[in-house]
């Protein structure tokens, strides 16, 4: 099968959606499928990548680390014909998640998009932040979805609320699987060494990027907390961003700057040498679609504090695998990650062993079998003979009809946002 893929984030960026493409693309390719990336130029990327077409983009946009997408590439068609997909994948539902609809509008193939992210959560990346752009980042997904034949959600709580928010296209549950084989062993002792952690310390860690919608303010709190009753606790970072600063002002102010160890963006066997040298993993967003980090964790066998939301609650088996908080004070984390410190040998050793099977369980082969059975029933369904003269006219039409579909998407996102009827002429079609 050719499936062909766009997306507005992909390596070398470091963000969930990156990996989640990278991660599915190989294990498609592995198994014997082609796959062609359409993605945005980003600083420092490969010189010579196989299968990836890169459109030229504003780069770090807004001092955010993300590409903005030109408008314009004309010679994308022309790649995309010689490629044949079968399938088109969106996994945006804005700037080259337009041009998807465009290509699968046009070949008459099937448009899969996966709602990796709750947009509304992200609008203070964007000049002119307010409740009318967060509605209008809700809206503008849920129509695009609903332009789709096939919609992927990450868990069980985002299908969930694509269903109340009015998603009508049919919704599959497809996590990003986690490759359990590589965190399964990591020189923690050896990191801790080179991070200046004691031998016997308490190690709380965390990875991800260190953005304000991650709540890392309540995070380090809570942390720091646990750590005030714990002389022997130090927290492990992994990652980078702004709120890095932050971070470390809060441990200063706490006294307990020469227990936190930011480690920067770790990768491959660096990164499982880190999750190795971790004895819990914390995390407080609420902003996750899906637990690919937890799972990452739990591959590593680390139980996992988080706070009851999307994508931890799919992962995080209360007292079982780690500890999940309905009670969102730093108080009650502080006292979970107290809890897990508190275990004894045995009961440590069952806590990573659930974690271990948790991580199993979202193997990458696992979900893989489940978007390649929707991508195969998807391309099973009928196709027209695209050699007669009504289907070259009817090429027109869908073209046509495709534009006013993306401008109606808008329109009326923008309507629902602002309350107002000044987009109503696209109403009456």
């Amino acid at each position: 099968m050719n499936i062909l893929m766009l997306t507005n984030t992909f390596t070398p960026h470091v963000g969930g959606v990156a990996r989640s493409v990278e991660s599915f693309t190989a294990e498609y390719r592995r198994r014997g499928h082609r796959v062609l990336i359409v993605a945005p130029e980003f600083p420092g990327m490969p010189e010579q990548e196989v299968d990836v077409v890169r459109i030229n983009a504003i780069r770090n946009f807004n001092d955010t680390g993300f590409s903005v997408a030109l408008p314009m590439h004309p010679p994308l068609g022309d790649r995309v014909d010689a490629f044949g997909p079968d399938i088109v994948h969106a996994h945006h539902p804005f700037l080259l998640g337009v041009t998807a609809l465009r290509i699968a509008r046009h070949r008459r193939l099937p448009l899969v998009f996966t709602h990796h992210t709750l947009y509304e959560q992200y609008t203070h990346y964007l000049p002119g932040d307010s409740p009318a752009l967060k509605r209008f980042a809700i809206e503008l997904a849920t129509r695009y979805a609903n332009l789709a034949d096939q919609v992927f959600a990450p868990s069980e709580s985002i299908r969930d609320l694509l269903r109340r928010r009015g998603v009508t296209a049919p919704v599959a549950v497809v996590p990003t699987g986690v490759r359990p084989e590589h965190f399964a062993a990591g020189d923690g002792p050896g990191f801790r060494r080179q991070a200046g952690i004691p031998e016997g310390a308490c190690v709380v860690g965390h990875l991800g990027r260190l953005a304000p919608e991650k709540n890392l303010e309540f995070l380090a709190g809570a942390v720091a907390q646990f750590m005030r009753g714990n002389s022997d606790a130090h927290f492990l970072v992994i990652g980078s961003g702004p709120c890095e600063s932050a971070i470390r002002e809060l441990f200063d102010r706490a006294g307990l700057a020469e227990r936190l160890h930011v480690a920067g963006v770790l990768q491959r066997q660096q990164l499982a040498d880190a999750l190795h040298a971790m004895d819990v993993f914390a995390f407080a967003s609420t902003s996750e679609t899906q637990g690919m980090v937890l799972t990452e964790a739990m591959a590593a066998g680390l139980p996992v504090v988080a706070l009851d939301a999307p994508g931890a609650r799919e992962v995080v088996n209360d007292t079982v695998n780690g500890r999940l908080l309905a009670q969102a004070t730093p108080a009650a984390f502080a006292a979970a990650l107290r809890w897990v410190a508190e275990r004894t040998a045995d009961q440590r050793h069952a806590l990573r062993q659930a974690a271990l099977a948790t991580a199993e369980a979202f193997s990458m082969p696992r979900t893989a079998d489940t978007a390649l059975a929707c991508y195969e029933a998807l391309a099973a369904g009928p196709h027209p003979d695209a050699s007669s003269d009504a289907i070259r006219w009817e090429d027109v039409r869908n073209f046509l009809r495709t534009e006013w579909e993306i401008l109606k998407s808008v329109a009326r996102a923008s309507d629902a946002a602002l309350g107002t009827s000044l987009f109503s002429y696209a109403e009456e079609s």
